[in-house]
């Protein structure tokens, strides 16, 4: 499973932009890792909403799609907590719920640095099932 989802990171443009890294999979959860680099913030440093969301958004696409295949939001929402400022960040997404046309997930985002992890996120998404692109 880790296999494939490292396969589907590798050929999304945004993830390899972004250096978004698959560091774990199983049935329903899945675990992203993000370097830091200073491209990556905003003006004052912390790390760039759109990446928040991004993070949140992939980490639970990817963990919808341990159990349903091929996924595509219809709805996510985020929350930030607290600046998010580290060295790495974390994003653990698992499933809560997966339905025949909607799969319910959740996510939360870690700040990693000298101090250990920080949560500074959390979100949830909506996924529906989808066919393939040919």
């Amino acid at each position: 499973m880790i296999d494939t989802l490292r396969k589907v990171n590798a050929s999304a443009a945004f993830n390899r932009w972004a250096g978004i890294e698959v560091s774990a999979v199983s049935e329903g959860e899945v675990e992203l890792r993000l370097p830091w680099r200073d491209e990556l913030g905003q003006y004052t440093g912390f790390l760039h909403a759109a990446l928040i969301g991004g993070l949140i958004d992939t980490a639970c696409g990817f963990a919808a799609s341990t159990v349903a295949g091929n996924v595509l939001a219809s709805h996510f929402a985020v929350n930030c907590m607290a600046p998010a400022i580290g060295e790495a960040f974390i994003v653990k997404a698992r499933v809560v719920k997966a339905g025949r046309k909607q799969v319910f997930t959740v996510a939360e985002l870690f700040a990693e640095g000298p101090q250990g992890q920080r949560l500074v996120a959390t979100g949830d998404a909506i996924l529906v099932p989808v066919e393939a692109r040919a």
